[in-house]
């Protein structure tokens, strides 16, 4: 079930960019660990710890999504590189619609990997 808070923190047309991008779950071959749990609540959850300001222990429990969950995948997805991809997919599709004005893009010091030694 989708919530009204749940489309404010991801509407359908974000989860529409972002679902193709989640790595798929795969169980482990030697079995045990645990059941697949729904991608856009997990995705939902983490976008409230990380838009909230909120520790991940004071995830709410209405989002369907235990802690140790939503941080691991967080984890997980971090690693595979989801965050990355799916800023240019947000980028990609509101430069497609001429919603990015470049002229007025800047570019952070602290987001350009400084090389050590000499040039």
């Amino acid at each position: 079930m989708v919530d009204r808070l749940s489309l404010r923190l991801v509407p359908d047309e974000l989860w529409a960019l972002t679902e193709p991008l989640i790595p798929k779950f795969t169980r482990r071959p030697q079995g045990g660990g645990t059941a697949s749990v729904d991608d856009r609540a997990v995705f939902t959850a983490i976008v409230y710890v990380l838009t909230s300001g909120c520790g991940w222990r004071e995830l709410p429990p209405s989002f369907g999504v235990t802690v140790p969950t939503a941080h691991r995948r967080f984890t997980q997805w971090t690693e595979a590189g989801l965050w990355r991809r799916l800023h240019q997919a947000v980028l990609d599709e509101l430069g497609s619609q001429g919603e990015v004005d470049w002229s007025r893009a800047i570019l952070d010091a602290a987001s350009v990997r400084a090389k050590k030694g000499d040039p």
